[in-house]
């Protein structure tokens, strides 16, 4: 296990034109080796409709000469939008990040399993927990799997209580109806807590991994400061029972990135200090 950060904490939301050598060179200062990118970090959208070739390999080129290495690609869009239009056209524009993912230098995109919220994909509908919710999601999941079948690539879930896999359980259900072995688990334990449950976080933790911990392929590092909503501060900062979650990565034997998001520039030095108090390099 190493620690990672998000591309995107060091841009500049209103450039128009990032930089992406000084974003890079900042996780370098880091003494950091794993990044997750955008391509907001490129001036594009998240998800684009089309990719110049030659910004990709700049990319690459760019992570290779500072020996960065990218955990994953974000490929997240509304995959239970209650609107089927909106639904193809982030299915089309997973396959222009898709046939690009290698050439990046990735075989990971990490997914978003949406709400039926017409205004945030990250935002919770009480539809979410019906039937229809989870049989549109499964839908364009599968269609999502085949994307990556195409590419030779893995999808990252993550369970976060505003979406339709809202819970460890949910997403247990989801990799069980799949049986994909192209569908992984991106564990955040600060999105997991329904509201009046942090009393009992580390059972909580435990059942998560309990059902989870054979299948993650990525976890992440923020924090929360309460529950009901997905955690959205910086690690170390808030309630959420750090020794706790490591030692449980550490247990399940994941031994991947462990990407640092949900902080500011200025808390990066801050955060990865934290958790290199936990001795993760």
């Amino acid at each position: 296990m190493e620690i990672g950060i998000f591309a995107t904490t060091f841009l500049n939301v209103n450039d128009t034109a990032p930089d992406l050598d000084a974003i890079l060179e900042r996780v370098v200062v880091l003494g950091l080796r794993a990044t997750s990118f955008d391509t907001l970090c490129l001036g594009l959208p998240s998800m684009p409709d089309t990719i110049d070739p030659a910004q990709v390999a700049g990319v690459r080129d760019a992570l290779a000469a500072r020996g960065l290495w990218m955990a994953s690609l974000s490929a997240t869009f509304n995959m239970a939008h209650p609107d089927v239009a909106e639904r193809e056209t982030g299915l089309r524009r997973l396959e222009v990040l898709a046939a690009s993912a290698h050439a990046f230098g990735t075989d990971l995109l990490t997914l978003c399993t949406g709400t039926r919220s017409r205004e945030s994909m990250w935002r919770f509908h009480p539809e979410n927990a019906t039937e229809e919710a989870w049989a549109d999601m499964r839908a364009t999941m599968e269609q999502a799997i085949a994307i990556a079948e195409k590419y030779d690539l893995r999808l990252g879930i993550e369970p976060e209580v505003a979406n339709v896999v809202s819970s460890p359980r949910a997403a247990r259900r989801l990799l069980d109806e799949m049986r994909s072995p192209r569908l992984t688990i991106v564990m955040d334990g600060a999105n997991i807590f329904p509201a009046g449950t942090l009393p009992r976080q580390r059972e909580i933790l435990d059942e998560a991994f309990a059902l989870l911990g054979n299948d993650i392929g990525m976890a992440h590092a923020k924090d929360l400061t309460r529950d009901g909503a997905a955690g959205n501060a910086a690690a170390g900062t808030g309630l959420l029972d750090y020794g706790h979650y490591i030692h449980l990565l550490r247990q399940s034997g994941f031994d991947g990135a462990l990407v640092l998001h949900g902080l500011s520039s200025a808390q990066a030095a801050g955060c990865v200090a934290f958790l290199k108090s936990f001795d993760i390099p």
